[in-house]
């Protein structure tokens, strides 16, 4: 797990939240916290806290290391697809990410073939915590 932070700068959240109350809105506020460019996708809304928010994630326009996923399990196998459709034509997208009690088998099989790193069921803040703060 440490390897996939230090490699990453850029993280696209597909679900981020406005409501502080929640945890699509506090992990990446977090990720923000210890350094990394945050990038909302969420349909629902233009910005959060300030930064532009894509309604997808083939809209963002920078270079993404990590899509971090708060969504449901059953929408993970499109978003892996928009994943690998974004590794194979940008060069990007190194790691997909389900946050905590999120799985999908398909999505994990898609990404793993196509080379992309997967984690589900994993919470980035709990993680992050553990790999630098043993």
């Amino acid at each position: 797990m440490k390897a996939i932070f230090e490699r990453t700068k850029n993280i696209a959240v597909i679900g981020m939240s406005k409501n502080p109350e929640k945890s699509a809105y506090s992990i990446p506020a977090y990720m923000k916290s210890v350094g990394y460019n945050v990038i909302p996708v969420n349909p629902t809304t233009n910005e959060i806290e300030g930064v532009k928010c894509y309604a997808t994630l083939a809209e963002v326009p920078e270079h993404i290391d990590l899509v971090s996923v708060f969504r449901p399990s059953k929408d993970c196998e499109e978003i892996a697809r928009q994943v690998i459709e974004r590794h194979n034509s940008k060069g990007d997208v190194t790691t997909l990410w389900l946050q905590s009690g999120i799985t999908n088998t398909e999505a994990k099989q898609m990404a793993v073939v196509a080379g992309i790193d997967f984690v589900e069921d994993r919470c980035f803040f709990i993680e992050h915590k553990y790999a630098f703060h043993k």
